[in-house]
């Protein structure tokens, strides 16, 4: 008898013991784990969306039109504040724009639906940013008088001579003359290696003659994000130093 009261009490005990663990180790805990990953993931995906759209954007360099610049494949990061609070793009600046009615025609889209599918996962580097979407250094702001080329085959803004240290190796100011005074509220824009850039003087004769509204600038490029190696300040005289295309 005296035996036997133990086994019975550990028959009892170690059941719930054995039963009560597993489902508390494995089953709450495993549950709550999946939810808490996946309302991270989501806290996470709405934060990129939010410092994209308002803060810094990716976007892919795919030509030479912006080299030694920015080279085929960089990834530059385009602070969306730098206009934001009443400052103006200023010459020497590496400006993305929409060029939507000054360097491509306005086309229909795909709807608004598509549109945000689109933005998203662009934000979220899945997928290239719109190919409306053009990156360029700022010549002339409104009111400059841009001519080139001057004797000594230098452009020039309002009378002075531009040193232009950011130019391709080897290439001219411009090949094709021309003499432009911008209007004010927009920008005559140009690529750095000006042998390869279809930029503001391949538009003069289209409408808006190849300026680019001020209010279709989506950011200054600041920086180069990707790749590894050539990850630091973007070359910007004028300030801080998606695929945008050349």
């Amino acid at each position: 008898m005296d035996t036997e009261a133990p086994h019975t009490q550990r028959g009892h005990s170690s059941p719930d013991e054995g039963e009560g663990r597993p489902r508390f180790a494995f089953s709450g805990p495993g549950r709550l784990s999946w939810r808490r990953a996946g309302l991270l993931g989501l806290v996470c995906t709405v934060f990129l969306l939010l410092l994209s759209n308002f803060v810094v954007q990716p976007f892919l360099i795919p030509s030479r039109s912006m080299e030694p610049t920015f080279e085929v494949g960089d990834r530059v990061l385009v602070n969306k504040l730098a206009y934001r609070f009443g400052s103006q793009p200023r010459r020497g600046d590496l400006v993305v724009f929409d060029g939507t009615g000054s360097f491509i025609p306005e086309r229909e889209d795909g709807g608004p639906f598509g549109s945000v599918l689109r933005g998203a996962a662009s934000a979220l580097g899945l997928a290239e940013p719109s190919d409306t979407d053009f990156v360029k250094r700022v010549v002339g702001v409104g009111g400059d008088d841009v001519v080139c080329c001057d004797a000594a085959g230098r452009l020039s803004v309002n009378g002075v001579p531009q040193a232009e240290p950011y130019l391709y190796p080897g290439d001219a100011p411009s090949k094709v003359p021309f003499r432009i005074v911008v209007p004010l509220g927009t920008l005559w824009v140009m690529g750095d290696h000006r042998s390869q850039s279809r930029d503001s003087r391949d538009h003069l004769g289209e409408p808006g003659g190849g300026m680019v509204p001020v209010e279709k600038v989506i950011g200054r490029a600041d920086w180069i994000g990707w790749p590894v190696s050539r990850w630091g300040a973007a070359d910007s005289p004028g300030g801080a130093a998606g695929g945008a295309r050349g």
